[in-house]
């Protein structure tokens, strides 16, 4: 007899990208930022660690929550921090889904999210994309209508293609919640900035953030929830009473007061994302026009596991990535959008390579 939940023995778990912990790696594969965060994170941390640190933290986040609510122009109860956009993921699960109850997304899109639904006891439904990485209208509207909650994140990931708002507002489901996970938003030619909260829809939408990727903050494992308070009010009777740490509060908080360093490091990473995407279809691959700050890639070939191990063997790492389709399998490569000098190394490896 097992001692582990039906759902957990079952399960198979989320693989996430490899973390070599040695030096000497060119590292493509995780989608962290290539540029150091603002300088004024250093100093806030430094000056939390003088302070009280065996005090709990505040448990509602108090100061992130109004330079969160001032950078996207709406009140601070419309924000929930978490440790990490995955503890507000999970929060969400939690918040609105009985065992059993459909939980649907996109496919291939983020695996997290079947995790999730497998933990909670959820039937999970995948929306299947067709080859443009558009939506099947029918059979997404369909779908939407029956599920507690529709995952959607956009840009979409491993794509990098982001969808039209009208796209997402035919979605919304009947009975449940639409959750807009943007945790790239800020890679985006244009930006977005909750859009469809401020549209008349929040009562039935919330948008998740992370400040590990355009913040270059993966290390302190922070992110958060905007939605209508009521929403925020039921989702906060089951996060964890001191979610976030002292630390992660006091980095978060002056990553976000420095929009000008963030700024500059996304507009570096689209110069060399177009450059990458242009790169690569010189080289004969396929690559879908990205929203984020990595670039999905195919080739008519189909030999993009020999490219990774090829790829892997140079000391660099990518992902290579294989999804189940109903009409077969669907596998490539998502290269993370490094430095002009770490681009360089893997185009050059790939021209090598062949």
């Amino acid at each position: 007899m097992s001692l582990f939940r039906t759902q957990v023995q079952q399960m198979e778990g989320y693989t996430p990208g490899e973390q070599p912990q040695e030096s000497g790696w060119v590292k493509l594969n995780t989608n962290e930022n290539a540029y150091p965060p603002s300088p004024y994170v250093k100093e806030a941390v430094q000056k939390a660690l003088e302070g009280r640190l065996n005090i709990y933290p505040d448990p509602l986040a108090t100061e992130f929550r109004k330079v969160a609510s001032e950078l996207f122009q709406v009140d601070p109860d419309w924000i929930l921090p978490g440790n990490g956009s995955d503890e507000i993921l999970t929060i969400l699960m939690r918040t609105f889904v009985e065992p059993n109850e459909m939980v649907s997304a996109p496919y291939p899109s983020y695996t997290l999210y079947e995790t999730l639904a497998e933990i909670q006891g959820a039937r999970f439904q995948k929306i299947q994309l067709q080859p443009d990485w558009n939506w099947p209208v029918a059979d997404a509207l369909e779908v939407a209508a029956r599920s507690k909650i529709l995952f959607v994140p956009n840009p979409n990931a491993p794509s990098g293609n982001r969808w039209p708002d009208e796209d997402l507002l035919a979605l919304i489901p009947t009975e449940g919640v639409l959750v807009l996970d943007e945790a790239y938003g800020d890679f985006c030619d244009r930006p977005h900035r909750c859009e469809l909260l401020k549209a008349g829809f929040g009562e039935k939408i919330v948008v998740t953030r992370t400040l590990s990727k355009s913040y270059s903050l993966a290390g302190i494992r922070f992110g958060f929830a905007v939605a209508h308070p009521e929403l925020i009010r039921g989702m906060r009777k089951v996060k964890d009473s001191y979610n976030c740490n002292t630390l992660s509060l006091a980095a978060a908080t002056a990553a976000l007061k420095d929009q000008d360093w963030m700024q500059a490091n996304t507009n570096r990473i689209r110069t060399t994302r177009h450059q990458l995407i242009e790169q690569l279809r010189d080289l004969g691959f396929e690559a879908v026009d990205s929203q984020t700050n990595f670039v999905w890639c195919t080739h008519p070939d189909g030999e993009h596991e020999r490219r990774y191990q090829e790829l892997k063997r140079r000391k660099i790492l990518v992902r290579y990535m294989k999804f189940s389709l109903e009409e077969g399998v669907l596998d490539g490569l998502r290269i993370t959008v490094g430095t002009d000098e770490e681009i360089e190394q893997v185009v050059d490896a790939l021209r090598e390579i062949g």
